[in-house]
C-alpha cells in the first residue's frame, strides 16, 4: 500500500488532540455503571492496601489468573484507592483469604465471568442488531445492554427477548436516546481522499520507521493522507482494522526523517510526554484529548466492550463516561504518561455529558507491529 511522496526533511508532525473521522459521527451512550449489589454482596471485612490504577490493573490480572471460576469481575475504587473483586461460590474461604493477602477488598457475587462471556456469546449470537452494544459490569456483576433510539418494533423485541433468555441477574437492558455512530468531522487534522480525520499517538513500527495510530474507521477510508487538506501526502496507511475486532489504523511517514515525539498536545502550548502503553482498568480516571471539545476528564466504566455501529459489529473495546463530540473521533485516550485509547465512538456532548468507547492501544500496537516512542528522526522508541 505504500506511496512515495516528496517533501522537505525533517517535518515536526506533533500529537494534537487526535480526533479522526473519516465517517459520521456521534454515537450511542451506555449507561451509567454505579449500580450496587443487594445487601448479601456487602464488601467482606478486609484490611485493603492503597492503589493507585496502574498497580490496580496488575492485582487484578493476577488475581483473575488465580481465582479461575471463583473471579467475578475487578474494578479500583479511586475514591478509597481499593481494588474490589467480585468472588463467586458459597465456599469461598480460600478465595476470599487470597483476595485480601493481595491487598484487594473481596465482594460476594453470583455470576462468574465464565457465565457472562456465555451470555455475552448468546447476545452476539441472537441480539447483533445495529444500535445496541453491551459489556461486562464488575460493579453490578451483570452484562449491561443498551439499545438506542433506532431499535424499534422486531429489533426490540430481539434484544428484549434474548436479555430475558439470559435468566434472571444476569444483564440489565436499557434504552439510549442517542443514535450509535462512529464519530465524524476532525481538527488538529489530516486529510484524504475527501475524508478529515486526526492523529492519536506516533508511534515506531517494527521496522524503525516514524508513524502514527488513528482510528480504523480512517484507515480504511483512504490510503494517503496530508496535513493540509488538498495538500500533498506526508503519510500512507498501512495496516487498518473496521469494523470487526478493533477500530485502529497504522499509518507510516513518507519522509523516514520525519520527527515524531511522542506527546499528546493538551492545548495552549502544553503537552504530555506519552512514554509507555497500558491496560485499562475499571474505574480508573482518564483523560481524553479531542479536535472538537479539548480536554476532558472522566473514569472507565467497562472493558471488552462490543459495539454493534451501522457499519458493523467492533468488540474489545474500552467504555467511559468521557464526554465527546464530532470530531473528536480517534483521539488518544491517556493516563499520566500511558496512552491507553484512540476514540472509536460517541453519544452525548460535552455539555449535557456523555459516553465514549476506545479501542485500546495495547492492542492496537500487537496488531500492527508498532510500539510507542519516538520515532525517525525523533529517535527509537520508548523504554
Amino acid at each position: 500500500m505504500s506511496r512515495s511522496h516528496k517533501r522537505a526533511p525533517k517535518t515536526k508532525i506533533i500529537i494534537g488532540a487526535a480526533a479522526a473521522a473519516a465517517v459520521v459521527g456521534a454515537a450511542i451512550v451506555l449507561p451509567n455503571a454505579n449500580a450496587s449489589q443487594d445487601k448479601k454482596s456487602e464488601a467482606i471485612d478486609a484490611k485493603p492496601k492503597a492503589f493507585n490504577s496502574e498497580s490496580a490493573s496488575d492485582v487484578i490480572a493476577q488475581l483473575a489468573s488465580s481465582l479461575g471460576e471463583a473471579f467475578g469481575g475487578g474494578w479500583y475504587d479511586k475514591e478509597q484507592q481499593q481494588v474490589i473483586v467480585n468472588v463467586i461460590g458459597d465456599n469461598n474461604n480460600v478465595e476470599v483469604a487470597a483476595i485480601q493477602s493481595a491487598g484487594a477488598v473481596a465482594k460476594e457475587a453470583k455470576n462468574s465471568m465464565k457465565s457472562l462471556k456465555a451470555a455475552e456469546a448468546t447476545l452476539k449470537e441472537k441480539a447483533s442488531v445495529a444500535g445496541t452494544a453491551w459489556a461486562i459490569n464488575p460493579k453490578t456483576n451483570k452484562l449491561q445492554v443498551t439499545a438506542d433510539s433506532t431499535v424499534k418494533g422486531a429489533k426490540w423485541d430481539t434484544v428484549e427477548s434474548t436479555v430475558k433468555s439470559l435468566g434472571a441477574g444476569m444483564a440489565d437492558v436499557t434504552r439510549s436516546k442517542g443514535t450509535f455512530k462512529t464519530v465524524a468531522e476532525g481538527g488538529d487534522a489530516i486529510f484524504g481522499g475527501g475524508s478529515r480525520c486526526s492523529l492519536g499517538f506516533n508511534v515506531t513500527t517494527d521496522s524503525g520507521d516514524p508513524g502514527f495510530l488513528t482510528a480504523g474507521h480512517c484507515g480504511v477510508a483512504t490510503e494517503a493522507w496530508s496535513e493540509t487538506q488538498d495538500g500533498e501526502p506526508v503519510a500512507t496507511i498501512q495496516d487498518a482494522t473496521f469494523p470487526g475486532t478493533g477500530d485502529f489504523a497504522l499509518a507510516t511517514y513518507d519522509d523516514p526523517a520525519t520527527e515524531a515525539p511522542s506527546t499528546v498536545n493538551t492545548g495552549g502550548g502544553n503537552t504530555v510526554n506519552i512514554t509507555e502503553a497500558a491496560e485499562a482498568t475499571v474505574g480508573q480516571e482518564v483523560q481524553r484529548m479531542g479536535s472538537t471539545t479539548g480536554l476532558n476528564g472522566g473514569s472507565v466504566t467497562a472493558l471488552n466492550a462490543t459495539v454493534n455501529y451501522a457499519e458493523g459489529s467492533v468488540s474489545g473495546l474500552i467504555q467511559t463516561d468521557v464526554c465527546a463530540e464530532p470530531g473528536d473521533s480517534g483521539g488518544a485516550l491517556f493516563a499520566g504518561e500511558s496512552a491507553l485509547g484512540l476514540t472509536s465512538g460517541g453519544s452525548g456532548d460535552c455539555t449535557s455529558g456523555g459516553e465514549t468507547f476506545f479501542q485500546p492501544v495495547t492492542t492496537a500496537l500487537e496488531a500492527v507491529g508498532a510500539t510507542i516512542g519516538d520515532g525517525g528522526a525523533g529517535g527509537g522508541a520508548a523504554q
